[in-house]
Parts: structure tokens; C-alpha cells; sequence
């Protein structure tokens, strides 16, 4: 039964070419009419009487109909078997649309959706997953301690101590910039858009990222007066996340240098370590969630979260953010569009 339905499905489809399924349903029309009349002719020439000619008309009417229609309804078929299939959560199945009217056009949108829940079901099974090993780990490291504390087996020390909120900072930055991603990609964020000077917004991030990171060295080079309109608070959440990437990601004392420049209708901000870098063939890669790429060598290695934060925030501003080439370390660019000079 299987082989005889993929037989049937299989078979060609007469119709395919025509572009609007109105022109089917009338040349089907009028192949039945012509039909119809043939037979009645041919039946009166040889003396058949119309009880007999009629019934096979009808027959043959009904034959040429499931011949010439079958390339009109069977994409419906399959969509409602496709369908049926994604309830269950099978997104393979797709639809044959060789047509070109539109019932071929519905097909292939159905194809696009189908692909499309395929990627967003199987980047949600991966978040959950990333997620879950995300807390896991800081998780387990945090009771061990406390279970050790608690049993008498490490004595309270300050060390320790320090280790255990060392473990609930992570988790912490982890649940904060989870909170953080789901607000923008659920399109919660608005911006607030400012003109500031970026000379002293930049030396702030750093300030900050100095704390966190005492043994790197932070240096800013902008021009004095050099403005920029953006949503001030989460242009610095973007900053401080890849100076923290940066730093990170370079040796004890290796220097972070943050430039910042004017480029026709447009501000650049560069953020240069001096790490061991990202491969051309992962730079794309690293601004996606939970990617920390092959060269990601601190022991904490962060959360993944957060150049991916820092891509959706630049996106928002209508920007771009990219790994450039450099011949040593890191390169990260950020690209904000700006108005004219002079206009308000």
C-alpha cells in the first residue's frame, strides 16, 4: 500500500507549468466537456443509447480528472501529513512543490517553516543543554565546598571562602546575562538614545574592567570632543563585556588598547588584546551563544553569553561587530552609524 501511494505520488503532474490554479480548474472544464461530447457523439454513431454512453463519459470524465489533478491537490496531502508529523516533532518531512501556482507557492513557504522550526527547535535543544552545563558546573564546585565546610573536612578559610563566592559570582553573571538575552531577542529592550562624548564613556568601561581584571593593561586612545548618539547604558554593557573578553583571553600584563575613531557617518570602537587570537574559520562563530572558540585557554572560560549580549545590543542600534583580521592577538570592531555632523 506504502509502494503504491509513493508510486502515485511519484507520478508526473501535468498541470505544474500553469500559473494559477484558476486556469487548471478551467482547462479541466473544459477537457470534461470535450469528453463528454465526444462520447455522446461517437456513442450515437455507432448506436449505443445514452444510458451507456453517459455512465462512461462520466467514467472517463473522472479518470483524465484524477490524472490532471493529481499534481493540484497532493501538495495538500503532504501538508497535512507534514504537519501532522511536526505535532509529533518530526521536522524532516517536506512537501514536493513543483508547481507554479499557488498552491506551488504554499509549498515551498511550508518547506521554509518547516526548515525554519527545524533550526529553532534544534538551537533550543542546544540551548537547554548549553544552559544546563552552564549551572551544572559552578553548581557542583559550590556544594563541594560548602559539603567539605560543613563536614569538617576544609576548615572555613578565607580562601575558600573567596572560592564559594568566587562560584556564586559566576552564577550570578550566568543568570544576569540569560535575563539579559532573552530581553532583547524577545524585542523588550528599547533604547535610549543620547549624544555623549565617547573619550570619557570609554575610560569609565575601562575603570571598571580594571577591577575585575587588575594585571591587564587597559589603554584608551580617543580623540578629545569625539561624540557618538547611542543608548549609553547598553553601549557600555557591549564595551565591558569585550574588554572583559579581552582581558581574559590575554597573558598576565598583556595589554588591552581601545580605540575609538570617527569613519564618515559612522564610529568605530576598536578592542585589541594580546592573546592568542580567533582562526578566520571561528570568527563568525564567537558571537553566537555559549561559543567560546578553540582558543578559549582561562580555566573559568567564561559564559559564552557574553559577545553574543554584545552582538544583539550592536544589531539594535543598527551597527555591526566583527572579529577583524589582526596580525597579533584579538581585533574586535564595533561599527555604530551615526547622523551627519552638525545634525541634531
Amino acid at each position: 500500500m506504502n509502494g503504491l501511494r509513493r508510486l502515485w505520488t511519484a507520478l508526473p503532474r501535468p498541470l505544474d507549468p500553469m500559473r494559477s490554479i484558476k486556469t487548471k480548474l478551467g482547462v479541466l472544464a473544459v477537457c470534461n466537456a470535450c469528453i463528454g461530447g465526444l462520447m455522446m457523439v461517437w456513442g450515437y454513431g455507432l448506436g449505443f443509447r445514452g444510458r451507456v454512453t453517459l455512465p462512461a463519459a462520466l467514467v472517463i470524465s473522472v479518470v483524465i480528472t484524477q490524472i490532471l489533478a493529481h499534481g493540484m491537490t497532493a501538495p495538500l496531502r503532504e501538508m497535512t501529513a507534514a504537519a501532522r508529523a511536526m505535532a509529533g516533532g518530526d521536522y524532516r518531512r517536506r512537501v514536493r512543490a513543483t508547481a507554479r501556482d499557488e498552491v506551488g507557492e504554499l509549498g515551498h513557504a511550508f518547506n521554509r517553516m518547516a526548515a525554519d522550526l527545524a533550526e529553532v527547535e534544534r538551537q533550543r535543544r542546544e540551548f537547554v543543554a548549553n544552559v544546563s552545563h552552564e549551572l551544572r558546573t559552578p553548581i557542583t564546585a559550590l556544594r563541594a565546598v560548602l559539603e567539605n565546610v560543613a563536614d569538617g573536612v576544609t576548615p572555613a578559610t578565607p580562601e575558600v571562602i573567596d572560592g564559594a563566592l568566587g562560584q556564586t559570582e559566576r552564577l550570578g553573571r550566568l543568570v544576569t546575562q540569560l535575563l539579559d538575552l532573552s530581553r532583547v531577542e524577545a524585542g523588550a529592550v528599547r533604547l535610549d538614545l543620547a549624544g555623549f562624548e565617547i573619550g570619557p564613556f570609554l575610560e569609565a568601561a575601562v575603570a571598571d574592567a580594571r577591577v575585575g581584571h587588575p594585571r591587564a593593561v587597559f589603554t584608551v586612545r580617543a580623540a578629545e570632543g569625539l561624540t557618538v548618539r547611542a543608548d549609553r547604558d547598553r553601549l557600555h554593557q557591549v564595551v565591558a563585556n569585550v574588554l572583559d573578553n579581552a582581558a581574559r583571553h590575554s597573558p598576565p600584563g598583556g595589554a588591552v588598547t581601545v580605540t575609538a575613531s570617527r569613519q564618515a557617518d559612522a564610529l568605530s570602537v576598536q578592542v585589541q588584546d594580546e592573546g592568542p587570537g580567533i582562526p578566520a574559520e571561528e570568527r563568525a562563530q564567537v558571537f553566537e551563544r555559549f561559543s567560546r572558540g578553540s582558543s578559549a585557554a582561562t580555566p573559568d572560560g567564561g559564559t559564552g553569553l557574553g559577545l553574543a549580549i554584545a552582538r544583539w545590543v550592536v544589531d539594535l542600534h543598527g551597527g555591526e561587530i566583527v572579529a577583524a583580521d589582526s596580525p597579533s592577538g584579538c581585533l574586535i570592531r564595533i561599527t555604530l552609524p551615526q547622523p551627519a555632523e552638525g545634525t541634531p
